[in-house]
């Protein structure tokens, strides 16, 4: 099974899973938004050159991931760092 990085930063509730390998620096050439009325929050889908799927952003993400998920997440904010 692949590692998958989780980062989460409570102080705005946003998560990011990067789908890329832990060492590389890849950058977002394409962010593509999903309409907040349709998934009652905003998710970005991060895309790179070459079209492939590099990252999710998930803002509300208390309200829209599992919270075992958030709780092994890497934390941004200083609240469990």
């Amino acid at each position: 099974m692949a590692d998958v990085r989780i980062t989460y930063d409570k102080t705005v509730d946003a998560a990011y899973a990067y789908l890329t390998e832990p060492q590389a620096r890849v950058k977002t050439a394409r962010m593509y938004p999903r309409d907040p009325v349709d998934v009652d929050g905003m998710i970005n889908l991060d895309f790179d050159e070459q079209g492939r799927l590099i990252g999710i952003e998930v803002l509300g993400a208390s309200s829209k991931l599992p919270e075992y998920l958030l709780q092994s997440a890497e934390r941004l904010d200083t609240e469990g760092a």
